[in-house]
């Protein structure tokens, strides 16, 4: 993403990049960032419910192209790993879920979610979730720690106390448990400490500020107190007789910043550079540094966070500072809530509408009982993509920074307090980057080794035969390299892959061929260690009675249990009468395995018009009707790209050159499939293709004898994991009726509601005692790079 039509600049002397700017420059390229957002369905569990999850990948501050796969890891506090999952992600977005077994113990619990990609980099920036289970059969209780020790430590903006230069400090709070709500302090020189030099009040659980001008040869201390009369001394570093302040202030309008100087060398040449999301945005070279306020416009910058750092001549950085561009003024694009029918009746039929995004493919919807926390609550979409994906530090509920009333001088100390860790210019100068161990695949990839009596079957064609239920069996092909291995990369499938393998030439017997598939992925193990919780155990007594909160959550999943046996009974009976989709059972009568895709357009010429008659050639006729796709007219030939690259064309599943489509008659064509993203049938890797699918040809590579397979030698491949669907019950329907007691949290969960043209309609039913609804609705403008998010408590 670009964040400024050109880097603003204001220099003396030579402009030439620097060592810095250089490393900056091969980091930002080479090592794009990800980080992870985790929504759950809710806040807190009990053992035997599900778990439903939603997650948004971002590079940067947008939606990341990188990784289309996702690692999920359950652990308990002890870093037991209780389950894993490998979930697809569709244009930087990926759903599923984790049963809870029955016999968990109560505590506290943690989700992992990594891709391939992140592992290079530190585990720190990995997203490590925690979450509440509750047991009422075990034998401690979780119960919060309100009244743990809490820590202060201060710092000095830009990392310099020097004497004479008004500075600005940020006060920052640590707790294993839940920091003070109401704390303040003030400052006093050491020797004489019932003297108060100036005083604060903390803005939050987090952090608070002060401002000092120092004198040489005082020791000054900053006494902190909470409500409850705790206190902590905390010494300011020493006063330093020379050195650089950057100070700085940010408005909505522009970040303005000004060096002050105490005893340095004169005619020093000074530098600073900005940067956002690992890009050089600013920068000033100049003699006369110290004699003017420099300021950087806004307006061409996206919200985030902008590292500001100065270096001397010889390249040692002297001041660093963090802070946040537009504090005030956010750039969320809320979508447009149509309330047209809510009703807070127990069971009552409630509906809403959204508004579409044409540049936002789905909508994340949740509704919950309005009186209940949600996951949101603590950490936010707002609050990871803008800071705690970059700042791995303990922060106590950063959504605060990010509601529509925070406060932006908080968050202006809170970054004070902090330091830019997703790399060190040091270690960037001397030419240390991060070492590359983990490769993004796309999708499901597998490695395969082909051998014949035990030695590598070079430049080999291997027939691959998949079993496919009530469609028979399928037939594709792959070719070996010099060394007898070839790839399968791009699967989109589910569980498990069933399939037989055999040689192209009949000749050689099955006995004597072997095919060793390797998985192109793997977890990774976790190694540090897991982040202390707020809660604590307590040894549950005989008498002990469930809090009210998980009575709820028992009754919760008793009902939802209830809710799913009938609602598996409806649509088993819906199935006998229901239609298949005439598409879909097109589409999987025709691809086989290697040509399915999660990012692909059909066009179905056998159930619908499609109006494609009165072309002569189909790859005229789809100009314009695939974002992405442009059709090129030359030389009497029509050559199809996707986003500017040229695309391979396959018809009934075999690569053809596109001369040859001038040939194929438009009545003759039963489908024809745009893939946009890497699929395994793709030659050498290729990443998307026009797949054009003939009415004569039937069902393209199948065999006439499904048996033939048996004879074969057989293998499983192992594919994503299969998402628990989320249901909600229906009380126009009798059969929903005799649910006994219904208080459930989530009201209604839809981790991809796709938009449409018209308004996306959303029907959910009250629990038995809810009084108002939390209505989330996540989504990002690809074209903007904004966040579209609503968080609202509706009646």
């Amino acid at each position: 993403m670009i964040f400024v039509l050109g880097i603003l600049m204001v220099s003396c002397g030579l402009s030439a990049q620097s060592k810095a700017e250089k490393a900056l420059t091969t980091f930002s390229e080479k090592y794009p960032q990800e980080k992870i957002h985790l929504v759950f369905n809710k806040n807190s569990f009990v053992s035997g419910e599900n778990l439903w999850l939603k997650s948004f990948v971002f590079s940067g501050y947008e939606l990341s192209p990188t990784s289309t796969s996702m690692f999920v890891e359950l652990y308990d506090s002890n870093k037991t790993q209780i389950s894993k999952k490998i979930l697809p992600l569709i244009n930087g977005q990926g759903s599923g879920s984790f049963t809870l077994p029955e016999n968990l113990k109560e505590g506290v619990y943690y989700i992992r979610a990594y891709t391939a990609w992140m592992s290079n980099f530190s585990e720190d920036f990995q997203t490590l979730r925690q979450f509440v289970v509750y047991n009422p059969s075990s034998p401690q209780k979780l119960v919060l720690n309100d009244t743990s020790e809490w820590s202060a430590s201060v710092f000095p903006e830009s990392g310099t106390f020097v004497e004479g230069i008004n500075t600005k400090f940020a006060v920052r709070l640590q707790s294993k448990g839940i920091p003070p709500s109401k704390w303040s302090g003030y400052i006093v020189d050491a020797e004489k400490p019932d003297l108060k030099l100036t005083s604060f009040k903390g803005f939050d659980q987090n952090v608070g500020a002060f401002s000092l001008t120092p004198k040489a040869g005082i020791k000054y201390q900053l006494i902190v107190n909470d409500a409850k009369e705790n206190q902590r001394v905390i010494n300011l570093p020493h006063v330093s007789d020379s050195g650089i302040n950057l100070q700085v202030s940010t408005g909505n309008e522009a970040v303005k910043f000004s060096l002050k100087s105490k005893n340095i060398t004169p005619g020093t040449l000074y530098k600073i550079i900005g940067t956002i999301n690992n890009q050089l945005v600013f920068k000033v070279n100049s003699e006369k540094i110290f004699e003017k306020t420099f300021s950087i416009p806004t307006q061409q910058l996206v919200n985030g966070i902008l590292q500001l750092t100065v270096f001397d001549d010889k390249e040692n950085i002297v001041a660093q500072r963090l802070t946040f561009v537009q504090p005030g003024l956010l750039r969320i694009k809320k979508p447009e809530v149509r309330l047209s029918n809510l009703d807070e009746s127990p069971r009552a039929e409630n509906t809403f509408s959204i508004t579409p995004n044409l540049n936002n493919s789905a909508y994340t919807v949740l509704v919950m009982d309005g009186s209940l926390e949600s996951s949101e609550d603590e950490n936010s979409l707002l609050s990871t993509l803008w800071l705690t994906g970059d700042i791995p530090s303990k922060i106590y509920t950063p959504s605060q920074y990010f509601k529509p009333n925070h406060n932006p001088e908080a968050l202006d100390a809170l970054l004070i307090s902090e330091k830019w860790k997703r790399f060190d210019w040091r270690n960037m100068m001397a030419g240390t980057f991060p070492i590359i161990s983990y490769q993004p695949q796309p999708y499901i990839s597998y490695k395969g080794k082909v051998t014949i009596q035990g030695k590598p079957a070079p430049n080999t064609d291997l027939n691959l035969l998949f079993e496919i239920p009530e469609q028979g069996t399928r037939l594709s092909q792959v070719k070996t390299d010099d060394n007898g291995f070839f790839n399968l990369k791009g699967l989109i499938f589910e569980e498990a892959l069933k399939f037989s393998y055999q040689l192209n030439d009949p000749k050689i017997p099955k006995e004597q061929v072997q095919v060793i598939f390797q998985p192109d992925y793997s977890f990774v193990p976790l190694k540090k260690a897991l982040p202390e919780s707020i809660y604590h155990f307590v040894q549950r007594t005989e008498n002990d009675q469930p809090a009210e909160s998980v009575k709820r959550s028992v009754a919760t999943k008793n009902a939802q249990n209830n809710i799913n046996e009938k609602a598996t009974l409806i649509e088993e009976v819906r199935l006998k009468a229901r239609k298949v989709d005439k598409t879909k059972e097109l589409n999987d009568k025709l691809s086989s395995p290697l040509f399915k895709s999660l990012n692909e357009n059909i066009f179905d010429f056998v159930n619908d018009n499609n109006s494609a008659q009165g072309f002569t050639n189909i790859l005229q006729w789809l100009q314009g009707r695939v974002a992405g796709l442009t059709i090129e007219f030359s030389m009497g030939n029509y050559t199809p790209k996707l986003r500017g690259s040229r695309v391979n064309i396959y018809l009934d599943e075999m690569m053809v050159d596109p001369s040859l489509i001038n040939s194929i008659s438009v009545s003759d064509i039963a489908m024809v499939k745009v893939i946009k993203d890497y699929f395994a049938g793709g030659f050498g890797g290729a990443s998307g293709a026009i797949a054009i699918y003939t009415k004569r040809g039937g069902i393209t590579g199948s065999l006439s004898d499904a048996t033939t397979s048996t004879k074969l030698k057989k293998t499983v491949l192992h594919g994503f994991d299969k998402e628990t669907s989320f249901v909600n019950p229906d009380y126009n329907d009798e059969n929903f009726k005799n649910i006994s007691e219904d208080l459930r949290t989530t009201l209604y969960w839809n981790p991809y509601l796709e938009t449409s043209s018209d308004e996306s309609k959303i029907k959910f039913f009250n629990n038995d005692d809810a009084k108002n609804f939390r209505l989330i609705i996540m989504g990002f403008d690809t074209k903007e790079y904004i966040p579209i998010y609503y968080n609202e408590i509706v009646k």
